[in-house]
């Protein structure tokens, strides 16, 4: 199943997404109308949802809606840093021997086709194409054998960097964290889709040209060897999201060796991510309207 978050109005909603239509929840008046609370009923929500995708009733068409990230405010968002051999090449760097873990904040998060700001700090801007995964269940101490039953599903996340702020200090937080710095989407694919994470071919294109090309069984650490080192540490929560790093191709090598500069206003890029579809965000200059107190 393909769940999305989506807006049609002033109010989010989900549902499930068909080849060019929505499968409304609100049409079963006892399922949540918000990602975290759907995915917290576990499988009796997910049975209900399945009842309504087999009527099909009420059915949205897609371009009449704008779609949201998946999980609007996820409680955690814990990136990971080096998890690609090549982009542990590209980057001169060892090879870690545990995950290297960073937060970004979810006031990051934006959705499909939702602007990147290019920030007025800052012009060394930079895409990371990645698989991401979300967590079903609360959890803690998963071994790394019970971890995929903790896994709600597969989306994709561009984590969007500033290379000067991310490397100014040794944690990333500040420069990983801008607003609009988290795209997430289009959908949030169940496990059932998706089968084996760790065989699907990922792809970044910026102004349709290819810059990275790679696929998931190439990660260091594999989504269940991380599910076991984050939950030693702290409660894992439905709605939390682990993007899990990304491949070679980033724009910082091609920067630092003169063949590239940074993103600029009206890049567009788009992430391809295989049994998931393709995430498209634009970048704009930071507004004006950035800067308020409420």
């Amino acid at each position: 199943m393909k769940l999305v978050t989506y807006s049609n109005s002033d109010m989010p909603a989900i549902g499930a997404l068909l080849e060019d239509s929505i499968c409304p929840f609100t049409n079963d008046s006892s399922l949540p109308n918000e990602m975290k609370a759907f995915l917290e009923g576990g499988e009796v929500n997910m049975n209900k949802a399945t009842d309504l995708l087999e009527k099909a009733e009420n059915l949205i068409p897609v371009d009449s809606v704008t779609l949201l990230s998946p999980i609007l405010n996820p409680q955690k968002i814990l990136a990971i840093g080096l998890n690609y051999a090549d982009h542990v090449k590209e980057s001169g760097m060892e090879t870690p021997k545990i995950p290297m873990v960073f937060n970004k904040q979810s006031s990051s998060v934006t959705g499909h086709n939702g602007v990147i700001h290019l920030p007025r700090a800052s012009e060394a801007l930079d895409y990371e194409a990645e698989m991401a995964f979300v967590i079903g269940k609360q959890c803690r101490h998963v071994s790394k054998d019970e971890a995929a039953s903790v896994i709600a599903g597969i989306t994709i996340c561009n984590d969007v960097s500033v290379r000067d702020w991310q490397l100014a200090v040794p944690t990333f937080t500040m420069g990983k964290s801008f607003d609009t710095h988290c795209p997430l989407g289009p959908c949030l694919v169940t496990m059932d889709e998706i089968g084996d994470p760790h065989d699907l071919d990922i792809k970044l294109f910026l102004n349709g040209e290819e810059k990275q090309n790679s696929n998931t069984k190439e990660l260091v650490f594999d989504c269940y060897d991380l599910i076991e080192h984050l939950s030693t540490a702290f409660t894992l929560m439905p709605g939390d999201v682990v993007p899990t790093g990304t491949p070679g191709g980033v724009l910082g090598v091609e920067v630092m060796a003169g063949r590239a500069s940074w993103l600029q206003e009206g890049d567009e890029i788009k992430i391809e991510l295989e049994k998931v579809g393709t995430l498209s965000n634009k970048v704009v200059k930071e507004p004006d309207s950035t800067k308020f107190i409420a």
